[in-house]
């Protein structure tokens, strides 16, 4: 069977086909395209039509290198779009990072207590998390909730638009902050205490579930035909994350999805629900075959990608190969800042911001392109060892390793100043991990994959993994 993964992160998207013959999984990128957010006026927006046009193409595209038997896609977490009653938008959905949330966490938990939002949920708490956004809606433009009928998640909305089935997917409702990860469903008692109205969200359903076949107008569109929509972990993190490739009955392994974000963390059978997680702000995410992903949401390769433009801006152009040599050329240096400073969410000038909290906080001050990026490097990797040594004191047991999966993983000075500050080894690969997990996800829907223990056999049995030892 062939399989078509659509794999959307925050600066960019991708149709990759996946094929799975004698054990192993071949993987062809067909299409690829840049995202971002896009600023009208005072607000920052995703371009979902822009990217429902790309989905189509990509499609296209994949049905001319051969017979595509499912499909599936996968994005970023916690933004969502409104339905009406007719099954219309409600507006073009926000990107996480526009502004309109600032001073909603707090608000939000002066009115229903943090303890209690965490009990319910087991969430991080994060500015951007869909409860603060939704908050947001009902401050400024209280009426939409009289006309919304439904609210799906930006992958709900683009598999609803590919079957015309509307469905809730488990491990992208776990970002919400309003999804109880005990029992599975919605954390009701919390959206009517945040005025939200239960009544927009669905039963929620698991990741390999066949949702329907190909909507015919789409199959028109692009010569897909009798095209099953095969639910993935539609979340691209939990996507990446089933791609890992743990060994079977091996000890505790930490991972880094790394992209935009880093998501780092361990995986647990259960939701660890208590004061000590509350404390370290991590969160109890779902993941692929019922697991848990217990994880913290750190900054990640968002602070490079913005001084990469700031820098372009007055026409110094940097690859981020060069960006890591000049890194290292520019040899130790001792600031390490905190990267998910709030300055560093949305600032204009991301190189200006970072100095800014440099300095606020006493240390030396970068100045050149190369200590930028030291500095950025070196802060994610502390960074990371404060993440994981908290997982595993949660989870009672050390982590042997850690595995970098995602585009970030080809950041080898990266990935070897984690393996040498974390002092465990570091195994960096596959750097497709989100569409594999994907692929392979739509593969168990189908029964051509047992379990998520056979799914990274698979991974481990495919692709090239490069280890790197502490110094």
């Amino acid at each position: 069977m062939r399989y078509a993964a659509i794999d959307i992160g925050a600066e960019s998207g991708r149709a990759i086909v996946g094929e799975l013959r004698d054990g192993k999984l071949t993987l062809q990128e067909v299409h690829r395209f840049a995202n971002g957010g896009v600023r009208a006026g005072n607000s920052l927006y995703w371009d979902i039509l822009g990217l429902w046009r790309e989905i189509k193409n990509g499609l296209r595209i994949a049905v001319q290198t051969g017979a595509i038997d499912a499909i599936g896609i996968d994005t970023w977490g916690v933004d969502y779009a409104l339905l009406n009653a007719q099954g219309d938008l409600l507006g073009n959905p926000y990107c996480y990072r526009d502004a309109r949330t600032d001073g909603m966490l707090e608000r939000v938990c002066a009115e229903l207590v943090r303890e209690t939002i965490f009990e319910e949920t087991g969430i991080q708490f994060m500015p951007i998390n869909s409860l603060y956004q939704l908050a947001a809606e009902r401050l400024h433009n209280p009426r939409l909730f009289d006309q919304a009928a439904r609210l799906l998640m930006i992958p709900d909305l683009l598999h609803y638009w590919l079957t015309g089935v509307a469905a809730n997917e488990y491990t992208i409702a776990t970002t919400t902050q309003f999804f109880n990860p005990r029992t599975r469903r919605w954390s009701t008692r919390l959206l009517e205490q945040a005025g939200i109205p239960a009544s927009l969200l669905s039963d929620v359903v698991m990741p390999g579930t066949v949702l329907g076949t190909i909507a015919r107008d789409v199959a028109e569109q692009t010569g897909a035909r009798d095209l099953r929509v095969i639910l993935p972990g539609t979340h691209d993190t939990a996507s990446a994350v089933a791609a890992v490739p743990f060994d079977r009955g091996g000890g505790l392994r930490a991972y880094i999805s790394s992209g935009t974000w880093s998501l780092v963390g361990v995986e647990v059978a259960q939701p660890i629900i208590n004061a000590a997680v509350l404390a370290a702000n991590m969160t109890n995410e779902g993941g692929v075959g019922g697991r848990i992903r217990l994880l913290k949401n750190v900054m990640g390769m968002w602070l490079m990608q913005q001084c990469r433009v700031a820098w372009s801006r007055s026409g110094q152009n940097y690859s981020y190969d060069q960006l890591a040599h000049l890194a290292e050329e520019a040899g130790y240096f001792e600031t390490v800042f905190d990267p998910d400073h709030e300055l560093l969410l949305h600032p204009a000038n991301m190189p200006a911001a970072i100095a800014e909290v440099c300095a606020a906080g006493g240390q030396k001050v970068p100045t050149t392109p190369g200590e930028f990026s030291r500095c950025i490097y070196t802060s994610l990797a502390h960074t990371y060892r404060k993440v994981i040594n908290q997982a595993a004191a949660l989870a009672g047991m050390p982590v042997e390793a850690i595995h970098v999966v995602g585009g970030g993983s080809q950041a080898t000075f990266l990935n070897q100043i984690t393996a040498d500050i974390c002092r465990v080894p570091v195994y960096a690969g596959p750097i497709e991990g989100t569409a594999i997990g994907n692929v392979l996800t739509q593969a168990m829907g189908t029964g051509e994959v047992g379990s998520l223990d056979d799914l990274r056999e698979i991974v481990r049995n495919s692709f090239p993994i490069t280890r790197f030892d502490p110094r």
